[in-house]
């Protein structure tokens, strides 16, 4: 019967140990490495080795991870109660801190999120909110950019997605819209007519100073009107015939009678 020598299975009982100790970690991956609980540091990517029952690797992600804020209720500065979500784009810079920094780095930022997102739009009015997203993306980013840095964490993005307001709220901003977008039609009216006024003048003064413009005007009204399917005949009438009524009347002065000579006396 064929038996295994000691020196064979030592090999056999190495090789295994050893196997056991690799690890492969992709191109966005690192391993941070606790050694019989110490810290020794991040490992990867590629192939790395571990020493089986001493050292304990944690993986770590490099990727730019996606979050969504659920719907937070939020009361603005001016007393107006909203429902906001948002997005959170975050990575790992330092994949050491976020282990060894703070128990779970995801919780921990997506919890953090949630009360910036509510501290920032809490301390802004309603028009800001609606009118100035990017603003207050950029403001609640670098609060918790500032916050999670220690942690080894980087804030790419905040995104404000959506903001519901009251069903109250909604019917008074209709009817302030509604009421902006008549004012702004009166007011471009009122413009219109203004220049269309100014215009009637410099026509006006044109005419007095060229009188020939009048008669060319008319002749071209009745080109206008004669283009036209009309049952009505226009006979044109010599300009000439006209000027009388349209000049104002000139005033006469009364003819002063002759005065008698006074009789001479004997």
């Amino acid at each position: 019967m064929f038996e295994l020598s000691p020196l064979i299975v030592f090999i056999i009982f190495a090789g295994a140990i050893l196997f056991s100790g690799l690890r492969v970690l992709q191109e966005y991956e690192r391993g941070v490495v606790f050694r019989l609980g110490r810290l020794v540091g991040a490992r990867g990517p590629g192939l790395v080795f571990i020493i089986p029952g001493i050292e304990r690797m944690m993986k770590v992600s490099l990727r730019i991870v996606t979050t969504d804020v659920p719907p937070q209720d939020v009361v603005t500065r001016d007393n107006v109660s909203i429902i906001v979500n948002a997005v959170i784009l975050f990575r790992v810079v330092d994949p050491v801190k976020a282990i060894n920094t703070v128990e779970s780095y995801l919780e921990s930022t997506f919890q953090y999120a949630q009360t910036t997102l509510r501290s920032v739009l809490g301390a802004a009015e309603l028009d800001e909110v609606l009118s100035e997203r990017e603003t207050l993306n950029k403001r609640v980013q670098e609060i918790l950019d500032l916050h999670t840095e220690p942690w080894g964490i980087k804030v790419t993005a905040v995104e404000i997605k959506q903001v519901d307001l009251p069903k109250e709220m909604q019917r008074a901003m209709a009817t302030q819209a509604e009421a902006e977008r008549q004012r702004r039609g009166k007011v471009i009216a009122a413009a219109g007519e203004a220049q269309a006024a100014a215009k009637l003048v410099e026509a006006a003064a044109m005419i007095a100073d060229h009188p020939a413009a009048l008669q060319l005007r008319y002749l071209q009204t009745l080109q206008e009107i004669a283009s036209e399917h009309n049952s009505t005949t226009i006979f044109p009438i010599p300009i000439d015939l006209v000027r009388p009524f349209l000049q104002p009347p000139q005033k006469t002065l009364p003819t002063p009678r002759p005065q008698k000579e006074p009789e001479a006396t004997a």
